[in-house]
């Protein structure tokens, strides 16, 4: 099989076990070939830990799950030094922490105070971890991906904007339409069912690494013309400088998507067109993934937010008013 076919099986493999989402199935797919931490964010009972466990699962990866809680240590992060007496003598030995896996779920990040969130700055950008002067590797294919829940506000640390630019993307899971609703019941009772009869099913054989390299492999030859690179540059410039477009973005806008946002936009996009059976970058990849690359990177004033206007509702008009190559 193909890289392509093999991550098309892990896509459909995927929405078996996870009914009505499928936009964000696709988004942790496209974080996963763009090598992109991810933050996920929606209401509780949506799935979130779901979708993360049925990409581990159905793909040959170590997964860690960490419960992000107010009494969790750094060391709880990234392990720690732990001393040793034997035989030949006594030492201090570094035991790995839960982070050093494939892929790394972050349950409920913004549970946990600054200096366990800092913990994860180093792994996820510099993909090593650093315990008493020795730093450590991760593994080749290494990505983190967050949950956080926009509700129960009180006895938790929002991420700081620093952080959150480090993420890839952040994606936001929705209510699945009533028709979905009715599938996730059936899937759940039948899987219920199953447990308790003995009867489930062999799972089949999980989709190797290498397909994922190569996919990358694949996706860093994807042609992007110059006018695509202008083109991102102006919706990243569009968000610093909204005056120049509009009285109202002017108005909405406090800051501005950094240049980590032209960058995302380019391996996301490239990345979606390679889901499409593409070999080149067109405006339907940009605005296919924009909203979730420039989400949690503009800040809004605080008369957009008196004005009941999202991140969203702002990227939307960023989108409108930048002409298209």
């Amino acid at each position: 099989m193909t890289a392509l076919e093999q991550i098309t099986a892990l896509q459909d493999r995927m929405g078996q076990s996870i009914i009505g989402q499928k936009d964000v199935i696709e988004r942790l797919v496209i974080g996963l070939l763009a090598n992109g931490n991810l933050l996920i964010e929606g209401l509780p009972g949506l799935a979130k830990t779901r979708a993360v466990k049925a990409m581990a699962t159905n793909l040959e990866a170590d997964f860690s799950r960490i419960q992000f809680t107010p009494d969790l240590l750094p060391s709880d992060v990234t392990g720690t030094e732990v001393y040793h007496q034997g035989p030949e003598g006594s030492q201090f030995r570094f035991e790995q922490g839960p982070i050093f896996a494939n892929i790394v779920l972050a349950d409920e990040i913004n549970r946990a105070p600054a200096k366990v969130q800092a913990a994860l700055l180093e792994a996820m950008e510099e993909r090593q971890v650093t315990v008493s002067g020795t730093t450590h590797k991760m593994p080749p294919l290494f990505i983190v991906m967050a949950t956080q829940n926009p509700i129960e506000q009180e006895g938790t640390y929002p991420l700081p904007e620093a952080q959150m630019d480090r993420f890839l993307m952040h994606v936001q899971v929705l209510y699945p339409p009533v028709e979905d609703e009715v599938e996730v019941i059936r899937l759940v009772r039948g899987e219920e069912q199953a447990a308790s009869s003995g009867d489930a099913t062999t799972p089949p054989d999980a989709i190797p690494q290498q397909a994922v390299f190569d996919a990358r492999a694949e996706i860093g030859r994807i042609h992007v013309s110059d006018a695509m690179d202008r083109y991102m540059a102006d919706l990243v410039q569009a968000s610093r400088t909204p005056a120049a477009l509009s009285e109202d973005l002017a108005r909405w806008i406090e800051i501005g998507a950094s240049p980590r946002g032209s960058l995302a936009l380019d391996k996301c996009a490239r990345a979606h067109a390679w889901l499409k059976q593409r070999d080149y970058v067109d405006p339907a990849d940009v605005r296919a993934i924009v909203h979730d690359v420039f989400r949690h990177r503009i800040a809004l004033s605080f008369e957009a937010q008196g004005e009941g206007k999202t991140t969203d509702d702002v990227v939307d008009e960023i989108v409108s008013l930048v002409a298209l190559p």
